[in-house]
């Protein structure tokens, strides 16, 4: 992925992509560039809708929003938050990859069903505290 700045340069960063069958509503990503690491928590139906979505209407609302470049092989996302706002471009096409991974271990719609467990525990654990 690139960092895109205010003068429209460009730093290269890496982004990890990681979901949890545990956690189906959200995808956790790291950004690393050259001397820090950020870690976003977004939203699996944000990207979804991102990925779709253009730059006249992204995806998005708050502090992350998700759109297709003007070129749709690369998906832009919006990040802001205290230490300020960011614009990060990637290949469309390994976001895609990835969402389609995330599917085919919590199809979309199917998310309650994965946090029952979790919720359950949860209780016992504050039940026994």
């Amino acid at each position: 992925m690139h960092l895109v700045l205010s003068d429209a340069s460009i730093l290269p960063i890496s982004a990890e992509l990681s979901f949890e069958a545990t956690d189906p509503y959200t995808v956790r990503v790291a950004f690393t560039g050259a001397h820090s690491t950020s870690t976003w928590l977004i939203g699996r139906e944000l990207f979804a809708h991102g990925i779709l979505a253009d730059t006249t209407a992204p995806a998005g609302t708050g502090d992350v929003r998700i759109w297709r470049d003007e070129d749709p092989t690369y998906l832009l996302i919006a990040l802001s938050g205290v230490e300020g706002e960011a614009l990060l471009a990637g290949p469309a096409e390994a976001f895609i990859r990835f969402l389609n991974s995330t599917v085919a271990v919590v199809p979309f719609g199917n998310e309650s069903a994965h946090m029952e467990d979790e919720i359950s525990r949860l209780i016992v654990s504050l039940l026994d505290a």
